[in-house]
């Protein structure tokens, strides 16, 4: 619920006439300026140190003038702190989020020429700031064209970044690794995916991403110049089909607010990902009656874990992995309907080797449920999906995995929300791959359970990019934009010297590292990716049986990108731990404060002492300690942990 506290005091003035306005965190350890003398910009200062410099607004648009500069108020500001409770359907990361804010309204019209109107909307958190604009119709009839967002982000030159490049092309899986790179090497050529994350200092840290996308372009982030010690990043927005990068980006006839452009702010980048303030940007929960809506692990008969063929006996066989595990899913993947992408292609009809009720008999016998894959034009296609979902409904299907979207203009934009509200009134739970990054749309339709959007374990099957270092600096980056479906659980680890290309798939890290993934990484439905022969009675597998895959709260510990990181999430009265480290061994000591007073058993799973030649060895232990006490974890290059502790 929302309720509104107090009427703030705008600082300056709140008058018509004033230029310069300013907005603190409720901590006041944020401010935001806003200035309209010379143009639109914003600055913003973290404890004192100016962590944005002031940065350009507006827009520029197709046979108009520009929209940044000759403003004057409509009204007096609309400034008010305000609180947001709200229990989540699916507990990402909290069982209850509560968001205070500071937020001032500055509704602006133009001085001269058309008189043109453009309201501003600003949050100060006390851990990052968002803004978000709203433009309107014009006087001619017809839509008016978004060319350019103006959008900057002026940040140290000295500063680096963390970023996943995908320049050339606006299209794609965004699938990259995330690389820490200067902010002086951006150009007007980079094209870097969201969320960005920078190091303004060892002190002070920034991750740029967006919240509540609709009917908009999503946006990557470029550079202009590095002139007076500072970089000026710009907002590069995702161009509609056929439009060159200069073209077109988005087309309105209404009025229209664009995404909210967040900026997470803090002395430590892992505070981050314990936020809420991306879901908290998005429309409360739209689904009168969510409550079947369950999230789980997910067993999947993917070409990943072997060749495996598109049968009936082979889906059985992974039910039946499924239903040892104590999972609730089974994914059948591509082929279930035949050839896909071809105008033949239909989703409501099994393949002929596929006995469609049969599976779903079995499955429901074994207390599983079943998703379904789809490539997307096979879904799109005259509106295939709206059938098909009925039909999934009535099958009793769990869900379902769209794929090789590779977009993020307006038009894909806008058929994601489509395709999640048609989901939604069929009692489907939507599992994009081939996506763009998450927005924070699970708060609104929390049927939107999972998205891919991230270089994942698959890549293992045919390249040599899912390292230990890429998989320790996800927490950190992609994964604070929100749910992301990595597909863990190769078991079939090896040390770098021994992995290659093949199949079944290898994976460079240590088993208790693989296990440490489902605590770590964020996805309420997690998608286990290698054979039931691999997993079945080896070591680490019973860890599988009792991990969840959403939390009642979340505790970052300790750990740095690219190095290694530490996270506690608690599940009831028990918490879990995960740990992972890059290619380097180390033993970390980490307090438990976190727990209530009392005394706790602990079990974990821990790199055996040659786990590092061999890498699926492990010790599993039992002890019992009191709170407050340190535990030590001790991890081989690549190597992780993983643990369980419940109150004695």
């Amino acid at each position: 619920m929302r309720a509104f506290i107090i009427i703030l005091f705008l600082a300056i003035s709140s008058s018509l006439s004033a230029q310069t306005y300013t907005l603190k965190s409720p901590d006041g350890k944020i401010c935001l300026d806003i200035d309209l003398s010379d143009g639109l910009s914003y600055s913003v200062s973290y404890r004192d140190k100016q962590v944005i410099h002031p940065s350009p607004m507006g827009f520029e648009l197709q046979d108009e003038p520009d929209m940044h500069k000759g403003f004057t108020l409509l009204s007096t500001p609309q400034t008010s702190s305000q609180r947001d409770s709200w229990t989540p359907v699916v507990k990402n990361k909290h069982a209850h989020i509560d968001m205070q804010w500071n937020e001032t309204h500055l509704a602006l019209i133009e001085k001269e020429g058309e008189k043109r109107r453009m309201d501003l909307f600003f949050r100060a958190y006390n851990n990052g700031i968002a803004f978000r604009y709203q433009l309107y119709s014009s006087p001619k009839i017809g839509n008016r064209a978004i060319s350019r967002e103006m959008t900057g982000f002026s940040v140290a030159g000295q500063a680096h970044a963390w970023a996943a490049t995908y320049k050339p092309r606006y299209t794609s899986s965004q699938e990259s690794e995330f690389n820490k790179v200067p902010l002086a090497g951006f150009s007007d050529q980079t094209l870097t995916g969201l969320p960005l994350l920078i190091e303004v200092d060892k002190e002070n840290y920034l991750a740029i991403t967006e919240a509540n996308l609709d009917n908009y372009p999503g946006f990557y982030i470029g550079s202009s110049s590095t002139t007076k010690g500072q970089a000026l990043l710009t907002t590069k927005l995702s161009p509609l089909p056929g439009e060159k990068e200069d073209g077109i980006k988005a087309r309105f006839a209404d009025k229209i607010k664009t995404p909210w452009r967040v900026v997470m702010i803090g002395d430590n980048p892992g505070r981050f990902i314990e936020s809420e303030i991306v879901q908290s940007l998005n429309p409360p929960c739209a689904i009168e009656d969510p409550t079947w809506i369950k999230p789980g692990l997910c067993a999947w008969d993917h070409w990943w874990s072997g060749e495996v063929k598109m049968e009936t006996a082979v889906i059985k066989e992974y039910i039946d992995f499924a239903a040892a595990q104590g999972w609730p899913y089974m994914l059948i993947d591509w082929q279930w309907y035949g050839p896909f992408n071809q105008p033949q292609a239909d989703i409501t009809k099994p393949a002929p080797q596929i006995n469609m009720p049969e599976i779903l008999d079995y499955a429901r016998k074994k207390n599983v449920r079943i998703w379904l894959w789809l490539y997307s034009t096979d879904a799109n296609r005259n509106n295939a999906f709206e059938e098909a979902f009925a039909l999934y409904e009535r099958w009793g299907i769990a869900g379902v995995k769209i794929d090789f979207m590779d977009r993020d203009d307006q038009e894909m934009v806008n058929w994601y929300h489509k395709v999640i509200k048609k989901a939604a009134d069929h009692r489907l739970m939507v599992n994009f791959h081939g996506a763009y990054k998450p927005d924070g749309i699970e708060r609104t339709y929390p049927n939107m359970i999972t998205r891919e959007g991230v270089l994942g374990e698959e890549y293992a099957k045919f390249s040599d990019r899912i390292i230990p270092t890429h998989n320790v600096t996800l927490p950190f980056t992609r994964m604070l934009a929100g749910p992301m479906d990595y597909t863990p659980g190769g078991f079939l680890n090896v040390s770098p010297a021994r992995f290659k290309k093949q199949s079944p798939t290898m994976m460079m890290n240590t088993r208790c590292a693989e296990l440490a993934k489902f605590v770590l990484y964020e996805s309420p439905l997690t998608v286990f990716c290698d054979h039931p022969k691999h997993v079945l009675g080896q070591p680490g597998g019973d860890f599988l049986q009792i991990v969840p895959t959403v939390w009642d709260d979340t505790h970052f510990i300790d750990g740095y990108p690219g190095e290694f990181i530490v996270m506690a999430k608690r599940s009831g009265t028990n918490w879990f731990i995960g740990a992972m480290t890059n290619n380097m061994a180390r033993t970390i000591a980490i307090p438990t404060n976190f727990l209530p007073t009392g005394k706790y058993v602990l079990e974990y799973w821990q790199d055996a002492k040659d786990a590092a030649t061999t890498p699926t060895k492990i010790d599993k232990k039992t002890l019992v300690f009191e709170a407050g006490k340190s535990i030590k974890i001790p991890m081989v290059n690549g190597g992780g942990y993983a643990a369980v502790i419940k109150p004695q």
